[in-house]
């Protein structure tokens, strides 16, 4: 398939919207704890969506993944398995930073890392030295990390500027300290991900070989990813419903005078509602990454930049419509757009890089 920069971009975009805003139905779940809510949406995002939109797209995912190579199917679920940590930790980041700082500081860490070791790892940084078009990558990358220094500066500002009562009103658990160490985390492990996509080309080869259409030809590379990640959160979460008690978060809880109001018929059916449009939301912003990538040529290691880049954009819009950001100066919040701005001219950048280099 051709090569369109624009294309990837716009793809990439409508990912970033997706991931940008799947953690808003799970702020609305009633009476269940976190890894209830966690554990259903990833059930549905990393376990259920993959297979399903795989065979909907006619990849054949069984017979691609019988014939792809071993190596590239262990290495895709082991980093799957790198990136699970950094995704069950990036709950937490938003538990204790909110959408958009939290999002902010965890997918920095995660664009940079994604971003850059895939071509270290393949010898071709030095490519990216030796060319025009290499550098424009490498400076979109570089203004990405400084619009995400900026969402930080502009955390720190709202640290300082809002109460604790104020703070608690749309992030109840707001702790700047332990939200930083666990975003931290949470960006470096994350970016397994990428590395486990950059493993698993040769499975989507063998798809393109059965028939697969070109740009759905890493749907069977997201099933192999995904099932990493959802070992480790799901084991996780599992030990944390039987540690807090909260095994009877899934079904229906009735006592002698009739079901219980905290986890009766309406409720329960509302929760597992919300927790799996969350996950879908969740992965139709993977499913336009991979058909982004597809469209960025032979600088497409940078999709991981741009896709996160549009993440943290519309997560930021996201925490502030959910008023996150409510009582903070006017000089902090021009701070905030400052780095939205900042954002969307690094992905611009890249995508001109990604041209030039098509040229």
């Amino acid at each position: 398939m051709a090569t369109n920069a624009l294309l990837g971009i716009f793809l990439h975009a409508i990912g970033g919207v997706a991931h940008g805003s799947f953690y808003v139905p799970l702020r609305k779940l009633r009476h269940w704890r976190w890894e209830s809510g966690w554990l259903v949406q990833g059930s549905a995002a990393w376990l259920v969506a993959p297979w399903l939109v795989a065979i909907l797209t006619g990849t054949h995912p069984l017979t691609v993944l019988q014939h792809s190579p071993a190596r590239s199917l262990e290495h895709a679920y082991l980093f799957g398995m790198m990136w699970g940590f950094g995704s069950l930790t990036f709950g937490l980041t938003m538990r204790y930073l909110g959408m958009s700082l939290g999002m902010a500081v965890a997918l920095g860490y995660c664009a940079a890392f994604g971003t850059l070791v895939p071509p270290l790892v393949e010898g071709r940084f030095g490519v990216l030295l030796a060319s025009v078009s290499g550098w424009m990558l490498l400076s979109g990358v570089a203004v990405c990390l400084i619009g995400i220094g900026l969402c930080g500066y502009a955390g720190i500002r709202k640290e300082k500027e809002m109460t604790a009562a104020q703070k608690g009103v749309a992030i109840s658990e707001f702790s700047l300290i332990k939200g930083f160490v666990v975003a931290t985390f949470s960006g470096i492990m994350s970016a397994g991900f990428a590395y486990g996509i950059n493993w698993g080309k040769p499975i989507a080869a063998v798809a393109m070989d059965m028939g697969a259409p070109d740009i759905f030809k890493n749907a069977p590379v997201f099933i192999v990813v995904m099932a990493g990640g959802f070992t480790v959160n799901g084991v996780w979460c599992l030990l944390l419903n039987w540690r807090n008690q909260s095994l009877g978060d899934y079904i229906m809880v009735k006592d002698s005078q009739g079901a219980s109001p905290t986890n009766g018929g309406a409720v329960i059916k509302a929760n597992y509602f919300l927790a799996i449009v969350a996950g879908l939301i969740w992965y139709a912003g993977f499913f336009f990454y991979g058909m982004g990538t597809t469209k960025m040529g032979s600088y497409d290691f940078s999709s991981w930049s741009i896709h996160l880049a549009f993440v943290i954009m519309f997560s930021t819009l996201c925490g502030i419509l959910a008023f996150e950001w409510k009582g903070v100066s006017r000089r902090t919040m021009q701070w905030v757009f400052a780095a939205i701005f900042i954002l969307m001219v690094s992905t611009v950048i890249t995508g001109f890089g990604n041209a030039w280099a098509t040229k």
